[in-house]
């Protein structure tokens, strides 16, 4: 328990220190069983004076009431020495104004009660210094006590340990399923610890609540945030609103049912006195059925034939009908089969549609494997990759983007005729690039495919010199030097 402004960074991790509230903020986020001033902000009429009685918070969400005898001015959260059972003890101000009324009335606690003490003063600083000691000594003095709760065999479970303000009194909770005779451990702590004892035995459900946890519905245990009467429970409760009676599934923390059964149950029992009795058998032309299960909300159940267990087939039936087929009954009468009145399965839709698969979230990854996919299977993929590892970077630049050598039909190759002085520079280039030695070569069944591609390669300068032909008419003026040391350097070339 916690709030934004409070973080527990003391040396036993007991006391917050963000706030310095010692244990509560303003806020009162940081309590247990917290209570909201509603009333806090009324001002109250001119005749009438303000309560004189607060509640004090202690340890683990216990609350009393103490009277303002002396008409000090205390703020929410304040650290006070009330009156203790002897001494003095020390708490903080949890409530005050108006609505204490409402909540001694609840607790069934009077004004002039014995039960309502005094309050003597404000805490000093030697009275917390004297509290937060007796505090820090809680754990320790737990684990000793649990030490001679074992030697002496008793059967009983210490849960906490409270020290009072004034560190001369010490309350021991305990939880036992039968009556305990701890007269000599009381005098065995006696001596070790040298205070006062008291035992105070309390059931599993405080026990939880003043210890606190996690729920399985993965919140705070309603009992140690809000809760406060704990109502009788019973296997009844879970019946009526349909749920497994597995122990493991109904038990708390507390090993008691759990008390969020009866959150619902009330609305349960209204929805069920329009349901016929489930032990009730209908009576059909086609025999006997029996109730099989029920839901409440959506007012249907289902029956199934005694008489034919083997398909052991379910059919629903509103309560309506269900009431009308033992209406006939009682006359004498046999309703028709199930299967003539039952329920269509459309009429059973709650018209809720699932749309979460209706945008798949690879649908951006489709069009890429698409693209993959017809790079894969483009006939000019292979063709074009063995030209490029078998050309120049420099021939493949010059080659025309408009040839295409798909559609070319293969060339047979000769071996004996000798290929162009262009040809087998490209050639020889290909053989340094890759080193393959000739016995791989000839073993190697893609030789075929890299033999056309070096026939094609050979028509690649007769190409080139006709796209320079056809190019003249739109090149500009400027380059008219550069076009003619191009023809020289060809003509320099074709001499060669």
């Amino acid at each position: 328990m916690g709030c934004n402004n409070c973080n527990i960074t003391s040396e036993y991790k007991t006391l917050p220190s963000g706030c310095n509230s010692h244990g509560s903020c303003a806020t009162l986020s940081c309590d247990k069983k917290s209570v909201f001033d509603w009333l806090g902000n009324m001002k109250l009429p001119s005749h009438q004076e303000a309560l004189q009685i607060y509640e004090i918070r202690f340890k683990n969400g216990r609350k009393e009431y103490f009277r303002n005898v002396n008409n000090l001015n205390f703020c929410m959260g304040e650290a006070v020495a009330v009156e203790g059972n002897p001494g003095h003890d020390i708490g903080t101000i949890s409530l005050s104004g108006e609505l204490v009324k409402v909540q001694m009335q609840k607790r069934k606690i009077a004004h002039d009660s014995e039960e309502v003490k005094k309050i003597y003063r404000k805490a000093s600083q030697s009275d917390i210094e004297i509290w937060e000691n007796a505090r820090a000594k809680e754990a320790e003095t737990q684990k000793e006590a649990r030490i001679l709760i074992d030697n002496l065999r008793l059967q009983m479970k210490l849960s906490d340990v409270e020290y009072q303000g004034d560190g001369k009194k010490a309350t021991f909770y305990y939880t036992a399923d039968t009556r305990v005779d701890f007269r000599q451990l009381i005098k065995d702590m006696a001596t070790k610890f040298s205070i006062r004892i008291e035992m105070k035995q309390v059931d599993y459900r405080h026990e939880a609540g003043r210890l606190g946890g996690i729920g399985s519905c993965g919140r705070e245990l309603c009992c140690s945030t809000w809760l406060t009467d704990f109502r009788k429970l019973n296997t009844s409760a879970a019946r009526y609103q349909q749920l497994s009676l597995s122990p493991q599934k109904l038990q708390g923390q507390c090993g008691k049912l759990k008390c969020c059964l009866n959150y619902e149950l009330d609305s349960y029992m209204d929805a069920l006195k329009a349901f016929p009795d489930t032990e009730t058998k209908l009576d059909t032309e086609a025999g006997t059925a029996s109730f099989i299960k029920m839901d409440v909300f959506k007012g249907v159940l289902w029956y199934a034939y005694d008489n034919n267990r083997e398909d052991f087939k379910w059919y629903n039936l509103t309560y309506e009908q269900v009431n009308e087929v033992i209406a006939l009954n009682k006359d004498g009468k046999k309703a028709k089969s199930l299967s003539d009145i039952e329920i269509v399965e459309a009429v059973m839709g709650s018209g809720f549609e699932n749309v979460v698969g209706a945008d798949s979230l690879t649908r951006f990854d489709r069009s890429k494997n698409k693209k993959k996919k017809k790079n894969k299977n483009n006939p000019n993929h292979t063709q074009n990759k063995s030209i490029s590892e078998n050309t120049p970077n420099t021939e493949i630049e010059n080659r025309p983007k408009t040839q295409d050598t798909s559609n070319r039909k293969p060339q047979s190759a000769n071996k004996d005729n000798k290929p162009n002085q262009e040809g087998q520079i490209i050639q020889n280039q290909s053989n340094q690039r890759f080193q393959k030695p000739k016995q791989e070569v000839k073993t190697n069944p893609s030789n075929s495919k890299s033999e056309n591609n070096n026939q094609d390669l050979e028509n690649l300068p007769q190409n080139q010199e006709q796209k320079n032909k056809n190019k003249k008419w739109f090149k500009p003026k400027g380059e008219s030097n550069n076009q003619n040391g191009g023809n020289k350097q060809n003509g320099g070339n074709k001499q060669n």
